[in-house]
C-alpha cells in the first residue's frame, strides 16, 4: 500500500448484523489494489474472516483497549 493512501473506514460499531458485511462486502467490491479496508466494529467478525482468504484479501485485527474496538485492516493479498 502507499503511504500517501490513508485507509477507507467503515464505523459499523453502532450497526448490527448483517449490516457490517454489507458494507465491507461492497466496499471491497470497488477497493483499489494500493487501498487499504478498516472495518472498526465493536466484536471480531469471525465469519468475514473465510470470506476475505476466499476473495483474495488478507487482513490484520488490532484491539483498541481503550475503547474496546476492533479494527480490522483489510487489502488485496500480495499487496
Amino acid at each position: 500500500m502507499a503511504d500517501d493512501v490513508p485507509p477507507r473506514v467503515i464505523d459499523a460499531r453502532d450497526l448490527q448484523p448483517p449490516g457490517p458485511m454489507e458494507l465491507t462486502l461492497e466496499a471491497l467490491d470497488t477497493l483499489p489494489r494500493d487501498e487499504t479496508l478498516q472495518l472498526w466494529l465493536n466484536r471480531e467478525p469471525f465469519p468475514l474472516y473465510n470470506i476475505l482468504k476466499n476473495n483474495g484479501f488478507a487482513y490484520r485485527v488490532e484491539y483498541c483497549e481503550d475503547d474496546g474496538r476492533f479494527i480490522i485492516h483489510i487489502r488485496h493479498a500480495g499487496t
